[in-house]
């Protein structure tokens, strides 16, 4: 400045200088247009048809990787229903993508991350430790269920029409080993007898069964501190002499309660729901690594709750497919600490 905004007095030299630094975006930027040549060549050994390929120019369509994968990102990353996504992609690029043209830009993203989805399922098929729940979805206005098979690093979605056991048995075959935490759904049982019972579920309905009925009230308190005491004794990872004991006294506490004489029937039919599941209670006591509740599973299906609400229903059994591939390559990526968009991106381009 050369004079004081007030008295208008020149002001010399500065005697401070201070450095500021502002993050902006750019203006909104107009679409890029390449024209490709594809030569074809006719091979003279085989003579098959040869045309060649560039890997920023799509197999199919008019719109680039960076198009299709902006698009399947907004709407199943961000959750963007289709009339909004067309909104986007005018307002930054003044592009006009039609509905149906962004339900196809998503398919090419599905095909192209296929072999992802195909290696997601094989490691969740080797997991010594797999959480798994289902809620429900509609197809066509049909009810069917979504699945989540998940570990640490990778999630693996389907969605079906059944809720049974012949879903574990697709995805996860006969050869399955491993230890499947999950809630107290009958066909996990009928699956596997490698079961670890989700104690969030059992600590959830013993305080709803207090809060109504005051004969529950000891009992609650008693799994309560009971899983305290257990979480917080393997904190520091005991050796397995101490795990095995830990797990003898579990089940003898636990058996002292559920032995008990209960007056009010909703409360005998929870003490039955317990009992049944007793040899599963513990599982994580004794394999290190098991989580004690299912709470992994019930992560990984909550976006798919908040794009139930937005949906309402698939429409066919194409648009499932797709949900099913990009949902579960988003979700692995997003557990390795991957940026989606380049990721799919980069899977588009080969």
């Amino acid at each position: 400045m050369d004079r004081c905004p007030d008295c208008g007095a020149e002001l010399g030299s500065p005697f401070r200088i201070d450095s500021k630094i502002v993050e902006e975006i750019p203006e909104p930027q107009p679409i890029m247009v390449t024209e490709y040549k594809i030569a074809h060549y006719k091979c003279p050994c085989c003579l098959k048809e040869v045309a060649a390929k560039d890997p920023s120019c799509p197999q199919e369509g008019k719109f680039g990787n960076n198009v299709i994968a902006l698009a399947t990102v907004l709407k199943y990353e961000d959750r963007l229903p289709h009339r909004k996504i067309h909104d986007a992609m005018m307002r930054l690029y003044r592009l006009k993508i039609s509905p149906a043209t962004i339900l196809d830009l998503t398919r090419r993203a599905a095909d192209a991350i296929q072999p992802e989805y195909d290696a997601i399922l094989r490691k969740i098929r080797r997991a010594p430790i797999l959480y798994v729940d289902e809620t429900g979805i509609r197809v066509q206005g049909e009810m069917c269920w979504i699945w989540a098979f998940t570990t640490p690093s990778e999630t693996f979605f389907v969605i079906r029409k059944s809720r049974g056991m012949k879903v574990l048995m697709e995805v996860l075959t006969r050869r399955f080993k491993g230890i499947i935490v999950c809630d107290g759904w009958k066909p996990y049982a009928r699956f596997t007898n490698r079961i670890q019972r989700c104690w969030a579920h059992l600590l959830r309905e013993s305080k709803d069964i207090a809060e109504k009925f005051e004969e529950a009230i000891p009992l609650h308190n008693a799994l309560k501190e009971l899983y305290d005491l257990l979480t917080k004794a393997l904190e520091n990872d005991p050796p397995p002499e101490v795990r095995m004991t830990l797990w003898e006294l579990a089940r003898e506490a636990l058996r002292h309660w559920i032995s008990k004489e209960y007056s009010i029937e909703k409360v005998r039919k929870f003490i039955g729901k317990i009992n049944n599941g007793f040899e599963y209670w513990f599982t994580f006591i004794i394999n290190p690594g098991v989580e004690p509740t299912n709470n992994r599973a019930e992560r990984a299906l909550r976006p798919h709750v908040v794009l139930r609400k937005i949906l309402g229903t698939l429409r066919n059994d194409k648009g499932t497919s797709i949900h099913e591939r990009i949902m579960t390559t988003l979700a692995t990526w997003g557990q390795k600490g991957l940026n989606s968009l380049q990721m799919l991106t980069a899977k588009l381009a080969c």
